[in-house]
C-alpha cells in the first residue's frame, strides 16, 4: 500500500529544493522515467523535461515555498492534494493549487495540476 502523504511530501520537496543536484535527485526518487507532468502552464515528460519545469518555477517564484495545504486522499494508485506556495511563515498564501497524481511503485507516472489561486 502506498502513503501517498508522504509521496506528496517529497514531491513537494522537489519543488523547494534550491540545489539544482539535490533537486534532480529527488526528482529521479520521485517520478517514474517516462514520468509525466501536466497544468495549465505547461506539459512535460520525464526526468529531465520535469526538473526543467521545477527550475522554471523557481526562478518564477523566488523566495518562496511549497506546502501541504490539508490532507492527501487516495486510494487504489491515485491521489489528490492541495498545495500553498507563500513565503516562509506567511499567514496566506500566494498561490493555490490542487494536483491529482497516479503512482506506480511507489513512485509518480502522472500528475495532473490545476490552478486554483495564482498572483497578480
Amino acid at each position: 500500500m502506498t502513503d501517498f502523504t508522504a509521496v506528496a511530501g517529497r514531491y513537494l520537496d522537489a519543488w523547494n529544493e534550491a540545489d539544482p543536484a539535490k533537486r534532480r535527485e529527488i526528482v529521479e526518487e520521485v517520478f517514474t522515467a517516462d514520468g509525466t507532468y501536466t497544468d495549465p502552464l505547461g506539459a512535460v515528460r520525464g526526468h529531465e523535461g520535469i526538473d526543467g519545469f521545477i527550475a522554471g518555477a523557481q526562478q518564477q517564484f523566488a523566495g518562496l515555498r511549497f506546502s501541504l495545504g490539508g490532507p492527501v486522499d487516495g486510494h487504489h494508485d491515485i491521489a489528490r492534494f492541495q498545495w500553498h506556495l507563500a513565503p516562509e511563515g506567511a499567514a496566506e498564501p500566494l498561490a493555490i493549487g490542487f494536483d491529482v497524481i497516479s503512482v506506480a511503485d511507489g513512485k509518480i507516472r502522472q500528475v495532473q495540476g490545476f490552478l486554483d489561486k495564482m498572483p497578480g
